[in-house]
């Protein structure tokens, strides 16, 4: 405690100093601090811990994801058409294995 008596006031110098702030580090006399939370904060430091927070902005990263999941579900029903037109438009002769055949063997 003995510290505390070689500083003064941080708004009234003539004043012995008899808390320091935890939020500003300064010392203040017995009229410029207040008890709040177990703690003996200056008016500054009140004033910034009673303000309301700030809300964060909403996250829309969510809104982001179905125009990718779209174009993936999209490029991969695009994929199976187009082999399956393939496949329709092969002769049945190669859907038998006679083809392979004729072309590994001769004629």
């Amino acid at each position: 405690m003995s510290a505390l008596v070689q500083h003064r006031c941080a708004a009234h110098p003539v004043r012995e100093a008899v808390a320091r702030c935890p939020g500003c580090r300064q010392f203040f006399c017995r009229e410029c601090v207040t008890e709040h939370d177990d703690r003996l904060l200056c008016a500054a430091c009140l004033r910034r811990s009673a303000a309301p927070a700030k809300r964060p902005q909403p996250r829309r990263e969510f809104l982001r994801l179905p125009l990718p999941l779209a174009a993936g579900l999209l490029l991969a029903w695009a994929a199976f058409f187009l082999l399956g037109q393939l496949l329709l438009t092969t002769p049945s002769a190669w859907h038998e294995g006679k083809a392979i055949e004729s072309l590994l063997l001769g004629p």
